[in-house]
């Protein structure tokens, strides 16, 4: 039954963000039909973090009313919400109406508040749950969570969204203006291909990831085999009681949690070194833990993934859906392999941030000299880079999931607040993003066809 276990675990995994990376993939094919245009990835990016009102409002209950909010009955409504909401998206993602004198796609917008606000709060609920079974499954987790990025991109990979063939535009004189951006006599032009169907089918799918979820969801309450797991492992005892004895969550004040595994007699017991959870760690430690935390997801959900094109474009339409693809590729992979190598090592932690860092300073780089990056003529290049995203997707999501295992250990309230510094660094890695790309326009897109650098 624990293969059954982990399988759940990580389909349950998959509903986390499953709806809005499918909206990012998607743009393509819906900028053009809509009357915001390229404004849209704009509009999302402010929408994300305006639903971060549902993760604050988790973490306060939390704070205040410890053990009142069971997040078993957030997860249902958010998971139902998101299965509805998908359903009616891909049915009223055309629809536009007149606001304030102008004409703006108001069903697409709300819809994507509303799965905005289901995947933020995900975060803050989906981790604690996984309290309730034995930490092995917290690794299958993060797995379906790294799914929901590379599921949807292999999706719109097979749909054929943006993909573009150069063709010479004097031998193609009678090419639709609709599908071609044209150039001067003798330049290559880009010819987008028609998608092999429609947006409506994408979000229907999205639709069935989410029901998907909440049955995978429904099986993990329900399902006998995975119940007798949970009886024979005393994972959530001491943690749940604590919280509806009106423990409530402070790095300062409260005592320390205990943590959620059966208790060995062997060995004395040693002194918490914090309030904090079980007391593993001190409090430099954990904050350390937690300002890290804030950092890998700064820069692996809002800052580099800004800038994607930018870097990638440049060397080609190719190397731009490379990237995307092995970058979406090496986040499971690195939970796979922490599936079989977990590790808890603070010293690891930090080489890998610090490696992974490197490697998105380079990504940084390439993109701010866009659209002329190193070795912009050179295969060399092209390699370079996907190479580069790999490594760096690949390094920090594993500093995701140990962080997530050490949070683990330390109880129910470390992962609600670790959910909280997952939204926390991907809001600030947005708002410092924002203005850079959207606003003082400092980063130049590369034409995918004709990219004219000197040698």
């Amino acid at each position: 039954m624990a293969l059954l276990t982990n399988v759940l675990a990580c389909l349950f995994g998959i509903g986390s963000w499953v709806a809005i990376n499918g909206m990012w993939v998607e743009l393509p094919l819906v900028v053009p039909e809509i009357p915001e245009g390229w404004y849209l990835p704009s509009y999302l990016t402010v929408i994300i973090q305006l639903a971060n009102i549902g993760p604050l409002f988790i973490t306060l209950m939390h704070r205040f009313k410890p053990g009142a909010l069971d997040e078993r009955s957030v997860i249902y409504t958010i998971v139902v919400m998101g299965v509805v909401a998908t359903f009616l998206l891909a049915f009223l993602w055309k629809h536009t109406l007149v606001v304030g004198g102008a004409v703006h796609s108001v069903a697409l917008l709300s819809l994507s508040f509303l799965l905005s606000v289901v995947d933020c709060t995900s975060s803050v609920t989906f981790l604690p749950f996984m309290m309730r079974l034995p930490p092995q499954y917290l690794t299958s987790y993060f797995v379906g969570e790294g799914l929901s990025g590379l599921i949807p991109a292999l999706v719109a990979l097979i749909q054929g969204v943006g993909m573009v063939q150069c063709k010479n535009a004097t031998a193609n004189a009678n090419v639709s203006m609709e599908n071609s951006t044209w150039g001067s006599s003798g330049e290559l032009v880009a010819h987008y291909q028609q998608a092999n169907f429609s947006a409506q089918v994408f979000f229907l799918f999205l639709s069935v990831m989410m029901i998907v979820c909440l049955g995978a969801f429904l099986m993990l309450n329900h399902l006998p085999a995975v119940a007798r797991e949970r009886k024979c492992e005393r994972y959530l005892g001491d943690a749940t009681h604590r919280e509806k004895a009106g423990i409530g969550l402070s790095l300062q004040n409260s005592a320390p949690e205990q943590k959620p595994m059966l208790i060995s007699s062997e060995g004395p017991v040693k002194e918490p070194r914090s309030s904090f959870g079980r007391g593993t760690y001190s409090r430099a430690e954990l904050i350390f833990i937690f300002v890290v935390l804030a950092w890998v997801n700064a820069l692996t959900n809002a800052v580099l993934p800004s800038v994607q094109s930018y870097s990638c474009l440049p060397y080609g339409n190719q190397a731009y859906h490379l990237a995307t693809t092995m970058a979406a590729v090496a986040n499971p992979v690195a939970c796979f392999i922490a599936m079989f190598v977990p590790n808890r090592s603070l010293v690891l932690m930090t080489v890998l941030t610090v490696t992974g860092t490197g490697f998105g300073a380079y990504i940084m780089a390439m993109a701010a000299l866009s659209p002329c990056p190193l070795l912009v003529h050179h295969d060399m290049g092209a390699a370079l880079v996907v190479i580069t995203w790999v490594v760096f997707v690949l390094t920090l999501s594993y500093v995701k999931v140990i962080i997530g295992v050490i949070l683990r250990d330390e109880g129910h309230s470390a992962l609600v607040w670790c959910g909280a510094v997952v939204q926390l660094g991907s809001m600030l890695g947005a708002m410092s993003m924002f203005p850079l790309v959207s606003i003082y326009g400092l980063f130049k897109s590369g034409d995918p066809c004709n990219t004219k650098c000197p040698k």
